[in-house]
């Protein structure tokens, strides 16, 4: 058993450091707490996901509007009226939060709403973001400074192990953290996980999720360490079995994969291990969902060859390089850029390259007279412009006859889980009786809003609302259970819309030392990787989307595509 290397006391202790636990930190202090910030990796892999995500928030234009459209959203796994009312206010102020923090705040493209069908859509005004500007960790950027200029401990390579509870009165009193010489720190207001979900945990993914070893797009740090901690401390749990997936590619050996996106062509198709096509290839598709048959079904599901040929390699990169879409751990962390014409992934054997399709299927392993009789299936529907099998739009049917052939082999990447601890509106985790677990508290992908479907730019909004509401709640439990104990506020203008002011639940806060690497991160270093992605343009928008990106730079034609 690990040793214990002594105790203190602090007013909140936030676990994970990514956008919701920032957004704690960052309101408990300015409630006057003092506050610990614990992060698993070291600095420079800190972050979690959110540091690789594209840092997006969507504009939540009408709280009531907002509101409608989160339980269209849901459809028949409904939340507590209390969560989505709180969900639709708070969501409101994100912007002028963040500019507050010093950051100028800009819209990003054209984005409109994933789900235009559904009631309340019309709430959607789009992306907005640091400068203007997705990805490059420009969010997480903005985060770090801020904590990094107040009195807020950090401690880096720090996992937080397990809770402490009262024996008296089950209530949550501290955590234990640290590696081999584990710490005992007493949280008077209470504990915040904001640990990220569980999809690097494997066990967990096929218990949840049912998925076997799908590649990882974001940190390995998502381990589900807030998940086990929580309901040791006898939490319920809730969405467990949603998530947002995107079609990818690993290499071997490697478990972050990358976007298998095709935005320069749409001359593919999928095929099952057993060579038949199964789907529609470009369905409607949202951040984790697909309209597939009639509802709204997590997507994608299943591993999948795709098959393309020599005219779809040559229109370009199969998975966008950081000029185009600056996110995920293999393009900002491991620095990797994909070839123009896709000819080293080829090299490298990620990609099999026959003369036939009959000797793609050898390469692949499934029936080469099934191959062939698919292929030769859809490229008569490109013919006829009209895919009777599965409805694919005709303007996506583009032959697959040009050899040589091409394929690899696509997973289900994980983006980010969903589920996790059940919590209400002040970000309090509840039991399986409805009762708030006293001094814990959840937010961010540990404990994500949403239910089913949820559109772009949701997840950062979630992550930062609710954050800063576990922050202002702890903290002022902490005043309640002391009221003499605390610093004043921090005195700065709250966000406010129309003369009505913000809601006044906690947050946890933090207290001063170990801060030489937050001093760094507020002199504005980066990460070797992130040093060298300036200067990129912004991500295309969607498909059905009317706007897109500047392409002055790339002649090629594009298939507009979104970021998680």
């Amino acid at each position: 058993m690990a040793g214990q290397a002594g105790s203190e006391t602090v007013d909140i202790v936030v676990a994970g450091a990514g956008a919701a636990g920032c957004a704690a930190a960052i309101a408990a202090h300015d409630e006057g707490a003092s506050v610990l910030l614990l992060e698993k990796m070291p600095t420079e892999e800190a972050g979690g996901n959110t540091r690789v995500s594209g840092g997006a928030w969507f504009d939540n234009r009408d709280a009531e509007r907002a509101a409608v459209y989160l339980r269209s959203l849901c459809g028949d796994r409904p939340l507590p009226e209390t969560v989505v009312r709180t969900w639709a206010r708070e969501t409101r102020h994100v912007s002028s939060w963040i500019e507050s923090l010093g950051a100028v705040v800009a819209p990003n493209g054209d984005y409109k709403p994933e789900y235009p069908e559904l009631d309340g859509s019309d709430c959607y005004g789009g992306y907005r973001c640091v400068d203007g500007e997705l990805g490059a960790g420009r969010l997480y950027d903005v985060l770090s400074k801020a904590v990094g200029k107040r009195d807020i401990d950090v401690r880096y390579d720090t996992p937080a192990r397990r809770l402490v509870r009262s024996p008296e009165t089950g209530a949550v009193t501290g955590i234990v953290a640290g590696h081999d010489a584990e710490q005992q720190i007493t949280a008077r207001g209470g504990v915040i996980l904001a640990t990220g979900g569980f999809e690097a945990d494997p066990e967990m993914v096929r218990t949840y999720l049912g998925l076997a070893d799908p590649p990882l797009w974001g940190s390995l740090a998502a381990t589900g360490d807030g998940h086990r901690m929580a309901m040791r401390a006898g939490a319920d749990l809730w969405h467990m079995d949603n998530m947002m997936a995107v079609n990818g590619v690993a290499p071997p050996g490697s478990r972050h994969g990358f976007f298998a996106m095709f935005i320069y062509a749409s001359g593919f198709l999928w095929v099952a291990p057993d060579g038949t096509r199964f789907v529609n290839e470009t369905p409607q598709t949202g951040h984790g969902q697909a309209r597939l048959h009639g509802s709204y079904e997590l997507f994608p599901r299943l591993p999948m060859h795709v098959i393309f040929d020599e005219r779809t390699r040559l229109a370009g990169p199969i998975s966008p390089d950081a000029d185009v879409m600056a996110v995920g751990w293999q393009v900002l962390m491991n620095g990797y850029r994909w070839s123009a014409d896709n000819t080293a992934e080829i090299a490298s054997g990620w990609i099999h390259r026959a003369d036939t399709p009959a000797a793609l299927a050898a390469a692949l392993g499934v029936p080469a007279d099934q191959l062939t009789a698919t292929i030769d299936r859809y490229n008569a529907a490109c013919a006829a412009g009209r895919d009777d099998a599965f409805g694919r739009p005709a303007k996506t049917l583009v032959p697959v006859d040009q050899p040589p052939f091409y394929a690899y082999t696509a997973k289900p990447m994980l983006a980010w889980t969903n589920g996790g601890p059940r919590r209400d509106e002040h970000a309090r985790v509840l039991d399986p009786d409805g009762a708030a677990i006293a001094g814990l508290y959840a937010a961010g992908t540990v404990s994500s809003t949403y239910s089913w479907c949820k559109d772009g730019g949701f997840h950062i909004a979630d992550a930062i609302a609710f954050g800063r509401i576990a922050g202002r709640h702890a903290a002022n439990r902490r005043s309640e259970l002391s009221p003499h104990s605390q610093r004043p506020p921090r005195s700065e203008p709250k966000a406010s819309e129309e003369g009505a002011t913000e809601s006044s639940t906690s947050a946890p806060a933090t207290c001063g030392r170990s801060r030489r690497t937050v001093r760094a991160l507020a002199a504005g270093t980066r990460s070797r990787p992130l040093q060298c992605l300036r200067g990129r343009r912004r991500l295309p928008a969607r498909a059905r989307r009317p706007s897109g990106p500047d392409h002055s730079r790339d002649p090629r034609p594009v298939r507009r595509i979104e970021s998680p």
